[in-house]
């Protein structure tokens, strides 16, 4: 299939920022700020500062988005939203670096001001699918997307571990000063790679294409009807509350993965190069399930990689050791970018072309709602029963219930509905 400059560059910057979501996110913000920017704090209090962190940047992208999405729709500046929140992040993962020790309170203020720019510039970055895909290669350009943010993320997180654990062999004097550089190492990588999305992707304007107050008054506006389309749309409805379901489930499967490994006793090394095997197995993975997309059906191929996620939890149950830890690593990775690529895509062909921005802010904000009732339901398994087992088993209702949701969602429906909204 023939890759045009312009799918090329958007997919780009899925590689750009997925350093972020890696080597800060999940690599080394949680330990460095336990380590070093918490020195001397109890451990449950500075896991209580990180989580607070985490909670409040998610509360203001939840609230943001869809807002941000209505306004950017209304001016036609979609992309030029995606500039502003990504060269925000850039700065504030750039300015890690500087932070002192002890100074935690900087550090986590840096750190919520950078998952905000990342998070909102994820959503204006979702909805120029619908501007260089047209329908029937929304599968493919997704998970292409998906594919270039694992083999990106993996490779900058490679080096940055082998730099931490090597210090010496890349003239540094110690792992602490190993991992400020590895911060601005994702600040240039993320800046170099985001050229390409603001230069030569092109967004399709509206007629009611607008500058300024009037963007932001027309964009108000138009937030206060996209709550009667949803309700008025009931694929739509129904995909978001089956989607907000299964991907509750797959989040939290991805973020309780590593504190399940430590819970059964495995080593922290063991558990970075399972993260490490679950990047590189979904850079081929998410372009084999955009095909699968293609071939046998969007839905289908959701509901494949829903079925492995169920399989895991199962396996997870009887899980003893570290070797079936890698093997379901690897499983994560084969389905993780194909879950993800395929819901953005089925989503994408149900609601309005010309209205993507303030549908896709309403889809992200699910996204960020989710994991929310996971995490609760292993913590309240784990604490009733006394054991983590029965609580990684716990997340396969809501796998099962979204999926069961995504049954009755009817996709020709929703898509001959979008086209006449446009």
């Amino acid at each position: 299939m023939k890759l045009d400059r312009k799918i090329i560059s958007w997919a780009l910057y899925d590689w750009a920022n997925s350093a972020f979501a890696t080597t800060v996110m999940a690599g080394f913000f949680p330990v460095f700020f336990k380590q070093y920017w918490s020195a001397g704090t109890d451990a449950t209090v500075s896991t209580f500062q990180l989580g607070l962190a985490n909670s409040l940047a998610g509360i203001v992208v939840a609230a943001l988005t869809p807002i941000l999405g209505a306004i950017a729709d209304r001016g036609s500046s979609r992309r030029k939203f995606l500039l502003f929140f990504a060269s925000m992040g850039i700065v504030m993962t750039g300015s890690l670096c500087f932070v002192q020790k002890g100074d935690w309170h900087i550090a986590a203020a840096i750190y919520v001001i950078a998952l905000v720019g990342f998070s909102c510039g994820n959503m204006f970055y979702d909805s120029l699918l619908v501007d260089v895909a047209e329908e029937h290669r929304l599968d493919f350009v997704s998970a292409l997307g998906y594919a270039l943010g694992y083999l990106g993320g993996g490779i900058l997180f490679t080096l940055n571990v082998v730099m931490t654990l090597n210090p010496q062999l890349f003239g540094l004097a110690d792992s602490g000063q190993a991992i400020r550089l590895s911060f601005a190492s994702v600040a240039v990588w993320w800046a170099v790679f985001s050229i390409p999305v603001v230069v030569f992707v092109k967004e399709k304007g509206t007629p009611a294409g607008r500058e300024g107050i009037s963007a932001v008054k027309a964009g108000l506006k138009q937030l206060s009807t996209t709550f009667k389309k949803i309700r008025r749309l009931r694929v739509v409805f129904l995909f978001l509350a089956g989607y907000w379901l299964y991907i509750d489930g797959v989040d939290t499967i991805i973020r309780m993965a590593v504190d399940y490994g430590l819970s059964l006793g495995f080593s922290y090394d063991s558990l970075i190069l399972a993260l490490l095997i679950t990047q590189f197995v979904g850079f081929p993975s998410a372009i084999a399930f955009g095909k699968i997309g293609e071939v046998i059906g969007t839905k289908k191929g959701i509901f494949i990689a829903v079925g492995v996620y169920l399989g895991i939890t199962v396996w997870g149950f009887f899980m003893s050791v570290e070797l079936e830890f890698y093997v379901l690593a690897a499983l994560i990775g084969t389905v993780q970018g194909g879950v993800q690529s395929l819901s953005r895509s089925f989503y994408a062909r149900i609601i309005p072309r010309n209205q993507a921005g303030e549908f896709f802010g309403f889809y992200n904000m699910i996204g960020k709602f989710a994991a929310v009732l996971g995490p609760a339901l292993m913590g309240w398994i784990g604490v009733l029963t006394g054991n983590p087992r029965y609580a990684i088993l716990s997340i396969s209702l809501l796998l099962l219930a979204g999926v069961t949701v995504l049954y009755f969602v009817d996709e020709k429906e929703g898509s001959r509905l979008a086209r006449e909204m446009e």
